[in-house]
Formats: C-alpha cells, sequence, structure tokens
C-alpha cells in the first residue's frame, strides 16, 4: 500500500452520505441539545452530587471524540464506484481466501469498518490482511503477521467488486 493511499478511508457514496448525515446533526442540534441538558442539570445546584450533570458532561465528552472522528474520516475520504471487475484485490472488492493447509474458505469485504453493518464481513484495506492482499491476484497467496507474531499464508480465491 502505498504512503498516499494509506490514510484515505474508502467509502460507498451510501456510507459517505450516512456518515456526513451523522456528523452534520452531532456538530448542529445534537450539540445544542447536550448544551441545554448541561445548563439545566448546572441550575439544579450542587454539581458535585449532581449525576444529570456528569451524565450530560460525559455523553458531551462521547459526542465531541465521535464529532472530531467523523471530520478526520470524511476529510480523508474517498468515496469509490465499484472497482473494475479484474480479479485485482482493492478497496470495494469482495475477496474469497483459503488459509494454507485447509480447505474452508473465507469471504468479506475491503473496505471501511464505516461500511459495516453489511450483511459481510468487512477488513480494512490497513489492516495486515488487507494490506497483504492489496494489489495481488486471484491465484496469488500472500503472507501476512498475526497480532501474536506468527505468520499466515492466504490463497486468493475470488476477487469481485461489491455489489451491496
Amino acid at each position: 500500500m502505498t504512503e498516499s493511499t494509506a490514510n484515505v478511508t474508502w467509502l460507498t457514496q451510501e456510507a459517505y452520505d450516512r456518515l456526513t448525515a451523522e456528523y452534520e446533526h452531532l456538530s448542529g442540534p445534537a450539540r445544542t441539545e447536550i448544551a441545554q441538558k448541561i445548563e439545566s442539570a448546572r441550575e439544579e445546584g450542587d454539581l458535585r452530587e449532581n449525576g444529570g450533570y456528569h451524565a450530560a458532561k460525559e455523553e458531551q465528552g462521547k459526542m465531541e471524540a465521535r464529532i472530531r472522528q467523523l471530520r478526520q474520516l470524511l476529510q480523508h475520504a474517498k468515496v469509490g464506484e465499484a472497482p473494475p471487475d479484474d480479479g485485482i484485490v482493492e478497496p470495494g472488492m469482495v475477496v474469497t481466501v483459503r488459509y494454507e493447509g485447509d480447505d474452508d474458505t473465507m469471504t468479506f469485504l475491503l473496505g471501511s469498518r464505516e461500511d459495516g453493518g453489511k450483511p459481510i464481513d468487512v477488513y480494512s484495506p490497513s489492516s495486515p490482511l488487507g494490506a497483504a492482499l492489496f494489489g495481488k491476484k486471484v491465484g496469488e497467496t500472500a503472507s501476512y503477521t498475526l497480532p501474536n507474531g506468527n505468520s499466515m499464508t492466504v490463497a486468493i480465491v475470488d476477487a469481485k467488486p461489491y455489489t451491496g
């Protein structure tokens, strides 16, 4: 994977639209709503023992973290058209692999975790498996390092564009 594609988040148009709507809601109406909750709780008096205030502040912190995450993700998003049906592994492809020494196969979508919710597992192109497969062709093998330090080899059985 090249340096320029390492920071890119590949998204379907559907995922991009959904995340943009979530960002706009959180950074607009939801921010106003949480500020009102905090103000209402603050008016109840002693903040040291005010559970509503502390819950609202915690909710605000989580929301602000999600806003930052979405802003960064959307700034680096590349909304992709379906990749060509050429058997080369790249984001937007449904990939089937067979692990070395095993007859079972595993099929997944190579894409953004934000594309999750699909009826198929999603692996990031920057994950160890995704990075090892990126740019390979059907019939080739790829090796990658597992979190425990062992190496795993897979054969690419199929790679087709994701059609939803």
